[in-house]
């Protein structure tokens, strides 16, 4: 229920509603013969949820004032007194004096009807040339624009952060996974920077949002541009964009930017649904690979031994949230015929709600990672078990002379000896090995230690330490671009 009103009592209840076709009365009553009813006025109200975006509005209002002024199409001494308005209606929001009236339609409702207050007949002139289809497209665009400055800050600290853990444990030997079964031996280093990876990745897809977004919708007003001589340059420049969009139906009817802005979103949480699933496991007795700091994990309230991830647990949940706001936003624009349709106040409460839980889920994740304890001693001797050196054992036999497929044949072999008489590939005897081939010598002990199973996979992109420094230099490389 968006009414400000769920909650009051109902004699306050019927004040709020009135004051709702008040302000209906006043803005865009012309055309009716009767008041609107007092439900539908609260119905259509966005103030409690668009009201966040008042200082962009202010900006583009501004701007647009200014272009009036200097293309004559209002007095200049009309157009100063309309800036000098807004700038003093922005300081009063942001100095508390003033508070939003949520009985308005609108943030867009609320500044007029309050700058109309202040200055009269001047104040109803900003909206000449303009219409709340092509504000709105406008404030949305500036409002997300910053918040993009801001994810891009924390997701860029977290790769960073990333790459300095990493290059604290790129000896730090862990068993890698494939279908949750130990697989083969990596390091924690080489670890790390698969997310660093997944996490540049995101910045790309943040900074194209960004490109493709960044156009002035200023001008193209309800849908057909105006009659007036205005110039759209102008305000585009002013407002931070490349340009002004090229066709007014587009420049109203554009949501693709959020849809964008949520996709990058929804696999930035993904990435960190995954990870906080890895830490979720890590965590547990039957993991023990780190430990978390306490001031980012809970307790129980009846089991006092309990330590609980739910940071991670939280972040995992949040991204179905994201991933719903991002199909809310498809499926809103899915079946709209051109231009501005009111489905379109849809949009922000869903990208509002992606970018808010995005940037909370980073700002907690990143200290979390940095604070985290991790255990090496668990890590080498998960890695130690699990035969996870098998390979390397088929790959001795491989750089001996035999096929690939015999040599996988004879260490699978092996395998089931060692499980049938409780041994690992360490420690079976070597006269075990040579009953299969007498290719085997003693420097088959040597071949499938962990060490070497490790420094040996120096590949690109490969786990052994010199690949992870590698991977770390390319990768902070990429991240120093981001900061020019």
């Amino acid at each position: 229920d968006r009414s400000p009103s769920r909650g009051l009592g109902d004699v306050y209840k019927r004040q709020i509603l009135k004051g709702f076709t008040d302000m209906a009365d006043k803005m865009w009553a012309g055309r009716f013969s009767k008041e609107v009813d007092e439900t539908v006025n609260a119905f259509n109200s966005s103030i409690s949820f668009d009201g966040r975006m008042y200082r962009h509005d202010i900006q583009g209002s501004i701007a647009h004032a200014t272009m009036l002024g200097q293309c004559g199409i209002i007095s200049k001494s009309d157009s100063e007194k309309i800036i000098d308005g807004l700038k003093g209606i922005l300081t009063d929001i942001e100095n508390g004096s003033l508070e939003m009236d949520m009985t308005a339609e609108d943030i867009h409702m609320f500044i007029e009807a309050e700058l109309t207050k202040r200055l009269g007949d001047v104040g109803k002139r900003l909206h000449t040339s303009r219409s709340r289809n092509d504000q709105v497209a406008l404030d949305i665009r500036l409002y997300l624009k910053d918040e993009i400055k801001e994810i891009k800050a924390l997701v860029l600290k977290l790769a960073d952060v990333l790459c300095n853990m990493a290059q604290k444990h790129t000896e730090t030997v862990m068993p890698g996974y494939t279908h949750l079964q130990r697989a083969q031996p990596v390091t924690l280093g080489h670890h790390l920077m698969a997310y660093a990876q997944m996490f540049l990745r995101d910045l790309g897809r943040i900074e194209d949002t960004l490109k493709r977004m960044n156009e002035c919708p200023l001008g193209s007003c309800a849908l057909a541009g105006t009659t007036y001589a205005i110039d759209r340059n102008m305000t585009a420049e002013a407002l931070g964009f490349d340009r002004p969009m090229v066709n007014s139906l587009d420049g109203v009817s554009d949501r693709d930017f959020c849809v964008e802005l949520g996709c990058a979103i929804s696999l930035i949480m993904t990435h960190l649904s995954r990870f906080s699933e890895e830490i979720i496991m890590w965590c547990s007795w039957e993991f023990k690979f780190i430990e978390l700091d306490d001031a980012y994990a809970t307790g129980s309230s009846i089991m006092p031994q309990k330590k609980n991830p739910d940071i991670t647990e939280l972040i995992r949940g949040k991204a179905g949230r994201v991933n719903g706001n991002l199909m809310t936003l498809l499926s809103m624009l899915k079946g709209l015929p051109l231009a501005y349709n009111k489905d379109m106040q849809e949009d922000k409460e869903a990208i509002f709600d992606s970018v808010d839980n995005v940037k909370l889920c980073l700002k907690t994740f990143i200290p979390m990672i940095e604070t985290m304890r991790v255990n090496k001693d668990k890590m080498r001797a998960a890695a130690a078990g699990g035969f996870i050196n098998a390979t390397d054992c088929a790959d001795y036999l491989v750089k001996h002379g035999m096929p690939f497929r015999d040599a996988y044949k004879i260490t699978g072999r092996l395998v089931a000896e060692c499980i049938d008489k409780g041994l690992t590939l360490e420690t079976l005897p070597l006269e075990s090995y040579r009953e299969l081939s007498e290719l085997f010598e003693d420097d088959i002990y040597t071949a499938i230690s962990l060490e070497t199973c490790v420094r040996e996979r120096k590949s690109f992109g490969g786990p052994a330490p010199e690949s992870v420094i590698k991977q770390i230099e390319i990768t902070k490389k990429q991240l120093g671009a981001y900061y020019e």
